[in-house]
């Protein structure tokens, strides 16, 4: 494989799968692990990608202000946000992602008698003087730009918790159905709130079929629902129900 478009494949398998040692860089690209590091300096000095120790990692791109991604797709996001609020019964635990998805749910559920969990800030701003709803703020380390919480406190805090349904966002669904974010250190956050409710409901417009995103979260078996647009790639759904999901077009 010429250097170009080993490079290239370097890039594309970092994409998808997140963060790579040197090792098993070298084996997807089947040369010596010399060369594999060779291509990270070369990629990272250009500005391409991460060096961590033993390996690499995607370059994560710019993220933009939530106020901008909030007016973003709006409709498609109500849609699918509409969509979500008809599974909500009262009385139920609901855990809220972060995301503008999830914070347009979060709209649509004032004044329902319910316990809802979320490492947002902008949920958490929403619901917060409405009495009807007990709103549970998981800690952790703010993160300004995005209004959410992440690190050890916020999971350690999920591991007390146990939801009838999460409510999960995304940045892209991959067309063999793994999910993924744009941000490394929202994915263990992700990851544990999969782990604290009896359902998973993954909220996807189908501007995220592919959508973006460097860090892998799970993947189609993780999730027992999809809700989405009439628009979402054909291919990609076929892949959700072929692993079990329940998949509803809004």
């Amino acid at each position: 494989m010429l250097r170009e478009s080993r490079h290239e494949e370097l890039l594309r398998i970092l994409r998808e799968e997140g963060v790579l040692p040197v090792v098993e860089i070298a084996r997807r690209l089947r040369v010596s692990e010399a060369t594999a590091r060779r291509d990270v300096s070369d990629l990272s000095g250009a500005g391409r990608l991460r060096r961590v120790y033993g390996g690499a990692l995607a370059r994560e791109p710019a993220e933009r202000p939530f106020a901008e991604e909030e007016v973003d797709d709006l409709p498609a996001k109500d849609a699918v946000a509409a969509g979500a609020a008809e599974l909500v019964e009262d009385g139920e635990t609901v855990l809220l992602d972060i995301g503008t998805t999830t914070l347009q749910l979060a709209r649509l559920l004032h004044g329902r008698k319910i316990t809802l969990v979320t490492s947002s800030l902008a949920v958490y701003e929403e619901l917060r003087s409405d009495e009807t709803v007990t709103l549970v703020l998981l800690g952790g380390e703010v993160r300004r730009n995005y209004r959410s919480l992440v690190g050890n406190l916020t999971r350690a805090a999920l591991r007390e918790i146990y939801a009838d349904r999460v409510f999960l966002g995304t940045s892209g669904v991959l067309p063999d159905g793994r999910v993924l974010d744009t941000t490394q250190v929202e994915v263990p956050v992700k990851q544990a709130l999969l782990g604290a409710a009896r359902q998973a409901v993954l909220l996807a417009t189908p501007r995220k079929f592919p959508g973006t995103g460097s860090a892998r979260v799970c993947q189609a078996t993780d999730i027992d629902m999809l809700i989405t647009g009439q628009a979402s790639d054909p291919a990609t759904l076929a892949a959700f129900r072929e692993a079990d999901v329940e998949v509803v077009q809004v």
